[in-house]
């Protein structure tokens, strides 16, 4: 049901991440619930993780550093004239989404390109019309938006039929080329990476324990494998203990978060110290519950989203409101990231092959800013188009 995508060379992250993949599927049918689950008795506890404990200290530090210089590509075929894109976006409520889908069209109105933007709505149905409309509008390329391309197969295979190159965001497990489903790239931080540090970041600020509730949304496998990775880095540690995983459709987090929320500080109290989210829009969901509460905005709990950094998520962290630390995609730059890709496949060239480092951003770090926009990608990206 979802297999690994033979694309690229293996790689310690992304093997691990193929394992934990395989194993989402042989258990998913008994993790569709919207009901959060826990561990159960004989969750680690106590004890603490001195090792581990160093290990997520030194990791965090190293990603919350900021100022870095680009470190993306320099060099690369000139703009292409007069070309079109369409952006199928999963949910445009998603932010992380639509933060990427203004990123394409910053970048494409800087290299002369039109840009359309088709909203699937977050369910099978939409994605699917949304595509169909995608391919029947004939444009030079279709970027995959948040979704899993699998169940769209008749669509993507028009698509290939009609000699139109696709390029996914968050569309599969890793960064790069995929055969299977087939893209010419896909646009991601490593899902690895982001998963580890975003536990990471509780182990260290929790000392080495905790008791934590993971969110998710299991109908995006892409979701599913981080949480899975973000559970087995947690485990490391043995003073942390996993509450309970919370299944949450992100198409439906406005309606169903609050309503978890309230059922997981009933069971679990002042035992639950740290959240870890693959989206950082459950916190704005969870904020009214944990008001309501009486919950302080600073924490407990702690919250750091593994994913995506949209500007509310950096307005609550920095308000300390329900949000302490999140792990952002730098969407921006994820944008014209893809008008870069298309650019390189329209003149018959490979992907680039960068991969945007992890970050973490605290109230300590940010700045002030509302997004992570790392400098000098612009400027390298025009460079590269003028030729």
């Amino acid at each position: 049901m979802h297999p690994t995508y033979p694309s690229r060379p293996p790689h310690p992250a992304r093997a691990a991440v193929a394992l934990l993949w395989a194993a989402a599927v042989l258990v998913g049918t008994g993790c569709s619930g919207g009901s959060p689950t826990g561990t159960g008795p004989g969750t680690a506890s106590g004890g603490g993780c001195p090792e581990a404990l160093a290990k997520a200290k030194a990791a965090v530090q190293r990603a919350e550093r900021t100022g870095t210089a680009w470190n993306g590509p320099t060099t690369g075929p000139r703009a292409a004239d007069g070309k079109s894109l369409v952006y199928v976006a999963q949910t445009m409520t998603n932010p992380g989404v639509a933060g990427v889908a203004r990123g394409v069209r910053e970048a494409a109105a800087r290299i002369g390109w039109d840009v359309r933007v088709i909203d699937g709505e977050g369910t099978p149905a939409g994605i699917q019309a949304a595509l169909s409309q995608a391919v029947t509008l004939r444009p030079d390329g279709i970027v995959v938006g948040g979704f899993d391309p699998r169940p769209t197969s008749q669509q993507l295979a028009r698509a290939e039929a009609a000699g139109i190159p696709l390029i996914g965001w968050h569309a599969v497990s890793s960064p790069g080329p995929s055969a299977r489903p087939k893209l010419f790239t896909n646009i991601t931080t490593e899902v690895a990476d982001v998963a580890r540090v975003s536990a990471d970041w509780v182990i260290a600020r929790s000392g080495g324990g905790a008791g934590v509730v993971v969110l998710t949304d299991d109908s995006i496998p892409f979701a599913r494998t981080k949480s899975e990775l973000i559970k087995e880095e947690l485990a490391g540690c043995a003073g942390v203990r996993l509450l309970a995983t919370a299944n949450i459709p992100i198409r439906d987090a406005t309606r169903r978060t609050p309503q978890e929320v309230s059922s997981l500080l009933a069971r679990f109290g002042d035992e639950w110290t740290d959240s870890v989210a693959v989206n950082d829009l459950y916190f704005a969901d969870a904020a009214p519950a944990l008001r309501a509460a009486g919950r302080p905005g600073a924490g407990p709990p702690f919250n750091i989203g593994a994913g995506d950094g949209d500007p509310s998520a950096f307005q609550r962290i920095n308000s300390r409101q329900f949000q302490s630390a999140t792990v952002p995609e730098p969407l921006a730059q994820q944008g014209w990231q893809i008008v870069d890709e298309f650019n390189r496949a329209f003149a018959g060239e490979r992907p680039s092959g960068y991969v945007a480092p992890v970050h973490v951003v605290t109230a300590g770090n940010s700045g002030g800013a509302t997004s992570w926009d790392p400098p000098g990608y612009r400027e390298a990206y025009e460079r590269i188009w003028r030729g």
